[in-house]
């Protein structure tokens, strides 16, 4: 178990690494400016151990050296040092259809649109099971051949890579026999027991790498739909407005936001009012 910040501050030895309170603080500062993450003081033993790995590959010796050298970095070279910084502090934790009740309202929201072409932004893809859930519930109902585009972000590239592969494990959570049947193929061969979403599924979709801190977004045309499920969590009160006056500004009026069970924003009356359970509308 790896040796953290003491309640005091003091500088802890690990066998590896060493790893100050003032280091953990700066850790906090960068994602909170880079992607508006706050990391709360219990989480120092995540920190420790997702960064470390950057360490390691890096060939730093400390996490002051590693940090100093991250704020420093140009080009190419410091881009991409950024975003493996930022890959390594976010969570992805998701399921096929979870909170499963969001897609039984999605088919009921959908059945107007019927018809018309119809846009849906996912702000968290993490590893595509979210957006593939909600192409899914399109595709049951409005058929197969509706005018659908969704737009499915995340501000890591990794778990994007995997989303837009659109492989998983045949024992997913979430599916059931007659999904499975309808929208993956089977993997034969060395890649028994793995299953991939069909093409017609996947061309609706637009994986795309987004920070929700940038000061503007290039999505195109209004969204009907909007899910920013378990995003808001991780942001502070004031970061949680800022996001939520973007998000109001690329949606359709009346169009519709679907949170996390955990999130409440009747604070922003302004922007969006409750019509649901976890679902609010534009105003």
């Amino acid at each position: 178990m790896p040796a953290v910040p003491s309640a005091s501050g003091a500088e802890v030895i690990d066998h590896e690494f060493s790893f100050s309170r003032a280091d953990f603080d700066r850790v906090r500062e960068l994602i909170y400016k880079h992607a508006g993450i706050s990391l709360h003081d219990g989480k120092h033993a995540m920190v420790y151990s997702r960064l470390s790995r950057r360490l390691r590959e890096t060939g730093h010796k400390s996490f002051a050296a590693y940090l100093q050298w991250l704020e420093n970095a140009s080009g190419a070279e410091g881009t991409q040092e950024w975003q493996e910084f930022v890959n390594c502090l976010t969570t992805n934790l998701t399921s096929f259809f979870r909170e499963e009740h969001h897609f039984h309202a999605l088919t009921d929201d959908l059945k107007p649109l019927a018809g018309k072409p119809v846009r849906i932004w996912c702000c968290a893809a993490s590893t595509g099971e979210e957006p593939y859930s909600i192409a899914i519930t399109c595709s049951e109902a409005l058929g197969s051949n509706a005018q659908m585009q969704i737009v499915a972000s995340d501000i890591d590239t990794n778990v994007l890579n995997t989303a837009r592969r659109g492989v998983y494990n045949a024992d997913a959570r979430g599916l059931d026999s007659n999904r499975l049947k309808t929208f993956f193929m089977r993997g034969t061969g060395g890649n028994s027991g793995r299953i991939r979403v069909k093409p017609e599924l996947q061309r609706w979709i637009d994986f795309k790498s987004l920070n929700l801190m940038d000061a503007q977004w290039s999505l195109g045309e209004p969204f009907h739909i909007v899910f920013c499920r378990n995003v808001m969590i991780y942001f502070d009160p004031p970061t949680q407005r800022k996001v939520l006056e973007r998000i109001h500004r690329v949606m359709r009026p009346n169009g519709l936001l679907f949170v996390g069970h955990s999130e409440n924003f009747t604070d922003s009356r302004d922007l969006f009012r409750l019509r649901g359970k976890t679902i609010y509308e534009r105003v």
